[in-house]
């Protein structure tokens, strides 16, 4: 009942992207005539830029940030980058492109940050972003198993929400209102998962037990793995996808 309660809900966000998009389409292919927001894109414009000036004055980096996050939000909206998609495609609908780009995302950041850490190593630095090494223990498969089932039910992850916020989507709205409620009921009980399984669990840095190299190259042949796998289920996907049309015509 679960699963396919998930899978509606997935469709229905699906769809409703489906749907205004082929609307959109419609009225770009000569149907109702579409509104002028040439008007409107450029009072948007000019405000995001006296933003930008009024943040110069303001901070050191704040200027910085401000573009920073308006092109990383202008890329995950143009590229409907989602992770939520990234596992929910595969299954839906068989397509794996976003799952594939996800992929080669972490190859790609894992490279780097590995150059990055390991170039402090070697001049005897200390190594940035430990901090960010976390314990793996219960709470992590909880936490993991209430966001992913949570993202699956809202439609999209944390980015992705946000972004179709900004497209207008009210169904991401709620989400977004209780994704903020669950954060803080997370953070008051955050102790008790601190006290009882997240202090005594073991950090686990590859390059701890494989070295730089070993960690890396085990890192990279996991996400090959996966990608292998993923395209596989594509193309099977799709084979029988092919099979099933062919069938009902």
């Amino acid at each position: 009942m679960i699963v396919k309660f998930l899978t509606k809900k997935g469709c229905v966000e699906v769809a409703e992207e489906t749907i205004q998009r082929s609307s959109r389409a419609s009225n770009r292919s000569g149907g109702k005539k579409k509104k002028n927001q040439i008007p409107i894109a450029f009072g948007v414009f000019a405000i995001l830029v006296g933003i930008g000036v009024w943040l110069a004055f303001t901070g050191d980096n704040l200027l910085l940030y401000w573009i920073t996050g308006l092109a990383f939000g202008f890329i995950l909206q143009r590229s409907r980058f989602c992770f939520t998609a990234s596992m929910r495609d595969p299954y839906l609908t068989g397509s794996t492109s976003v799952t594939k780009a996800v992929l080669i995302a972490f190859a790609v950041t894992s490279i780097a940050f590995t150059a990055i850490k390991y170039g402090s190593f070697a001049q005897g630095l200390p190594i940035p972003g430990q901090s960010y090494v976390a314990p793996v223990s219960v709470a992590t498969g909880v936490g993991a198993l209430m966001f992913g089932v949570g993202m699956v039910i809202a439609g999209g992850c944390a980015s992705g929400t946000l972004m179709r916020v900004g497209e207008g989507f009210w169904m991401q709205v709620i989400a977004l209102f209780f994704f903020i409620v669950g954060s803080l009921i997370g953070s008051y009980h955050f102790g008790w998962w601190e006290r009882n399984f997240i202090v005594s669990a073991p950090r686990i840095f590859l390059p701890d037990y494989l070295g730089w190299l070993g960690g890396i190259v085990c890192n990279l042949l996991i996400i090959a793995a996966i990608y292998v796998i993923v395209h596989k289920w594509e193309i099977r996907k799709r084979t029988k996808n092919l099979e099933n049309n062919t069938t009902e015509g």
